[in-house]
């Protein structure tokens, strides 16, 4: 995991892809979960014999579960220790590029593409994520996510 011991140390990073996280499993376990807590309970991502002669021969995960995963992916990259909160305060831009299959690995990357000085010592931050799925040439999801980070 990367390290920053303030925000102001993400400030020249902007352009830069700053953290990787780990891989991550997508199970149906986490498919069907997700899709009991959003309701959507589409074939394509809980009925594994009825996906199995669908359009991707399986399971695919939910575009917004990949989504989702964003806090995970990020906490598990990279921590601004100094810091007293952080909030999500929105996405520019998000594209599913690519279906995740069930029982793919992901993981993703993270690039600083804007940091604004806020009142209060804070910042507004705006990240490029990428997720990777393992053995992939294109990525299954890119979000341009903002967050508004004191210290």
């Amino acid at each position: 995991m990367k390290s920053f011991e303030t925000l102001t140390e993400l400030q020249p990073q902007v352009g830069e892809v700053i953290a990787t996280s780990d891989w991550l499993t997508i199970d149906q376990q986490r498919i069907n979960t997700f899709a009991e807590a959003t309701g959507d309970q589409q074939w394509i991502h809980v009925d594994p014999q009825r996906a199995a002669a669908g359009p991707f021969g399986k399971p695919i995960a939910h575009g917004f579960l990949t989504l989702s995963l964003l806090p995970t992916f990020m906490t598990d990259a990279f921590e601004i220790r100094n810091v007293k909160m952080g909030v999500n305060y929105g996405l520019n831009k998000v594209r599913f590029v690519q279906p995740v299959p069930v029982d793919s690995r992901l993981r993703a990357h993270f690039k600083v593409q804007t940091w604004e000085a806020l009142p209060g010592n804070g910042a507004q931050i705006t990240y490029e994520m990428t997720v990777e799925i393992e053995g992939v040439a294109k990525p299954a999801c890119v979000a341009e996510a903002i967050l508004r980070v004191f210290g």
